[in-house]
């Protein structure tokens, strides 16, 4: 059974479409690069997999759950860790993730492990108040993988942090996938995404204009030439990586 399949996903707002009959398959353990200039869907894509959104038309299902029609299903399934920081800073890691375990319904023992798995061990009782953003980034992917998640989908999870904690939280999660959890992963860095991802889907403008290995997309898009990934994103979208669509 494959981790993720779309097919013909497509979301319309007000007439928009935001996401244009977009179909890939996302096998069980893979690290899969959803790359796109902003406004290009990747978020709405994101909400329609893990049920936060209905499709206009199209199918799609995560872990053998229908989106729409199994989404109770669907959730105990899933990870969503989004790149906005929203935890409660009066309290410590700890008790955060205790609240949530309640939440999950997951023995308090998780907590631990989850801690110790992001690097949090003998912070776990400061308040988040006095955390890093690179330490609250490492909360969130601890708070995602509480459930023990069989997809964990990460929206930005770098973004905005010291090239050192990017580097850490990269190493997470490339051991994840190592652990057989299949990772949907959104970011601006090329760099991140050749180096993390096992297949890349880059999509503009609500299409879906690549999907191979990042070997594969600079040799069909180097016409003999050494280009970088990045390169590649420029080509195929005409825009640069911060530019609005």
């Amino acid at each position: 059974m494959n981790a993720i399949e779309a097919m013909d996903l497509t979301r319309n707002f007000n007439g928009l479409c935001a996401v244009d009959k977009i179909s890939f398959v996302v096998e069980p353990g893979e690290i899969f690069g959803f790359l796109g200039p902003n406004g290009a869907g990747k978020t709405t894509t994101i909400k329609m997999l893990t049920g936060q959104l209905r499709p206009t038309s199209g199918k799609a299902q995560v872990v053998g759950c229908d989106v729409v029609e199994e989404r109770q299903e669907l959730k105990p399934q899933i990870g969503v860790v989004f790149e906005y920081q929203n935890v409660y800073e009066r309290l410590s890691a700890r008790d955060n993730l205790v609240f949530y375990a309640r939440l999950y319904g997951v023995d308090k023992m998780r907590v631990d492990r989850v801690l110790t798995q992001v690097g949090l061990t003998g912070r776990e009782r400061d308040k988040i108040k006095t955390y890093s953003n690179g330490m609250k980034q490492r909360l969130l992917i601890a708070r995602g993988l509480l459930h023990e998640p069989k997809v964990l989908f990460l929206d930005e999870p770098t973004r905005g942090l010291d090239p050192g904690v990017a580097r850490d939280i990269r190493a997470i999660i490339a051991e994840l996938a190592q652990e057989g959890v299949t990772v949907f992963l959104t970011t601006h860095y090329m760099e991140e995404a050749d180096r993390l991802s096992d297949r890349v889907a880059i999509i503009d403008q609500g299409h879906i204009v690549a999907l191979d290995t990042p070997e594969g997309l600079k040799k069909q898009q180097g016409d003999g030439q050494s280009i970088t990934l990045e390169d590649v994103f420029i080509k195929l979208t005409g825009r640069s990586l911060y530019r609005g669509s």
